[in-house]
């Protein structure tokens, strides 16, 4: 199945969306990617969630990648007298060690890690920022004892963000790790951790993992920003997680971060998704709103590798018709002239790489040529993803004998994976790589192809070879 777009769509699976036949059609009408939110799902379910899109999978012949998406942790407020509590503007308010039921002057926090790392001056922000409160005091450990600046209604268990604690916090709670390790156990792709804070929340999710699946990083608090190049470093792909970003910074700054994120992730290689919002009205109206539809196309504009849809296919009203708006968007933005003139704008350096040299020198030979199809051999998918990084006007056709680094993959902008056995040699390789160019819809009779691998074959990381080849009637026959 030949997409006729380069940027990827994330759907994720939910109520509306949690049956083999509305999989199968999500996937048909755009879905590249299936999104597995564990907030809302019991990890007894989750095998269940992973064989369903598994069994679609076989049925359509095309790799589909699965994302679990970690919970984190969930800061809350206890409870009240009532169920809820009238906070009036100037009033004091505390938050304190205290279990019993809160009132207008207080209540329970049963955290007592954010108790120990409040300061005076910190805003602390009730039910995704609704209410606002400025800590005027603290006795470590215990209470802090802050000033209403926003006030209003609260009721129980509401959740609390701080936009400026750094939390002695591991971005896995118990049963983040229960759930990372059934993941693994079940064979998913990707693995997105929340609540993200420092590069070495990651390193923990990856020593778990241990290449078993990649591992992807939800840029959702402004203290991972101030870290930004150390947590690219060691991530395998970046989700800039604009709600929860939008509660704990100023809501204005939320776009320029997106630009700044999606930018240095295509420079260092590393797939990209923006998600939260994007279609929020579909979630209760068969159409979108203007304002959403241009938020889409800048995304992709920007060169971002996914979007991504949440409630929208996961529990809103209009799933499939979500995914084929987001897909027609995607489509007609990559039809525009202006696209690529931004896209080959932000266009880094290769670095100082073998993989990177003949990824460069293929996109700049496909381009002189006009060759609408590069062909590379990976076994990782690591020469792939380089290719990606160049966003060349041809499809990028990655061939490898893994399944599971073509599933992983799929995730990046361009790439249209097929899993076949290895090469054997180089007369092998450029002949199957035309046949599959061909099978695909990729290329025709007639036309040329280029091809990228590395000798000796199977050899990770050993990109050294870059080939033209002409697609003839042998090739379409075998095909």
């Amino acid at each position: 199945m030949k997409r006729l777009r380069r940027t990827k769509i994330v759907a994720t699976l939910g109520p509306a969306s949690n049956t083999p036949e509305m999989v199968e059609n999500l996937h048909r009408l755009g879905a590249d990617v299936f999104r597995i939110n564990m907030s809302h799902l019991d990890r007894g379910q989750l095998a269940a969630q992973v064989a369903m899109i598994r069994e679609v999978e076989a049925r359509v012949h095309r790799s589909i990648t699965v994302l679990v998406d970690l919970q984190g942790p969930k800061l809350r407020l206890g409870r009240f007298t009532g169920g809820a509590a009238e906070l009036a503007q100037g009033a004091h308010f505390t938050l304190d060690d205290n279990d019993s039921p809160g009132d207008t002057s207080r209540v329970y926090l049963p955290h007592p890690e954010i108790l120990s790392a409040l300061e005076p001056g910190h805003t602390i922000l009730i039910d995704d920022g609704k209410l606002r409160l400025e800590v005027e005091e603290v006795a470590p450990g215990h209470r802090a004892r802050a000033v209403v600046r926003v006030g209003g209604k609260v009721s129980d268990r509401k959740g609390v963000s701080l936009p400026d604690t750094t939390l002695p916090l591991a971005a896995m709670t118990d049963k983040d790790r229960a759930d990372l390790e059934a993941a693994i156990e079940i064979g998913v792709d990707w693995i997105a951790l929340s609540f993200v804070q420092r590069p070495e929340d990651i390193a923990e999710v990856k020593k778990v993992a241990r290449g078993r699946a990649q591992v992807l990083a939800k840029l959702e608090k402004p203290q991972a920003l101030a870290r930004l190049d150390e947590i690219m470093d060691v991530s395998d792909a970046i989700m800039v997680a604009r709600g929860d970003l939008g509660v704990e910074m100023p809501l204005e700054k939320v776009p320029g971060l997106q630009k700044r994120i999606t930018r240095n992730a295509r420079r260092a290689g590393k797939p990209v998704i923006v998600a939260t919002q994007m279609l929020e009205s579909m979630i209760t109206a068969p159409v979108p709103t203007r304002a959403e539809v241009s938020d889409v196309a800048t995304a992709v504009y920007e060169g971002a590798d996914a979007v991504m849809l949440s409630a929208e296919s996961a529990a809103g009203q209009y799933p499939q018709e979500s995914v084929a708006q987001m897909n027609r968007i995607a489509e007609e933005v990559e039809r525009d002239n202006l696209y690529w003139t931004i896209i080959k704008a932000q266009q880094a350096e290769p670095e100082a790489t073998g993989s990177d040299a003949i990824a460069a020198a293929a996109n700049g030979i496909a381009a002189t040529l006009g060759i609408s199809t590069i062909a590379a051999w990976t076994f990782s998918g690591a020469t792939a993803l380089r290719l990606a990084r160049e966003r060349p006007d041809s499809t990028i056709l990655a061939l490898t004998p893994k399944r599971e680094a073509a599933r992983r993959i799929n995730l990046a902008w361009g790439i249209h994976a097929v899993v076949t056995r290895d090469a054997s040699d180089v007369d092998d390789m450029t002949f199957r790589a035309c046949k599959f160019a061909v099978r695909s819809g990729l290329a025709k009779v007639g036309e040329r192809i280029i091809v990228i691998a590395g000798v000796p074959f199977g050899t990770p990381g050993a990109t050294n070879m870059i080939r033209i080849a002409f697609i003839t009637e042998e090739h379409a026959a075998a095909a």
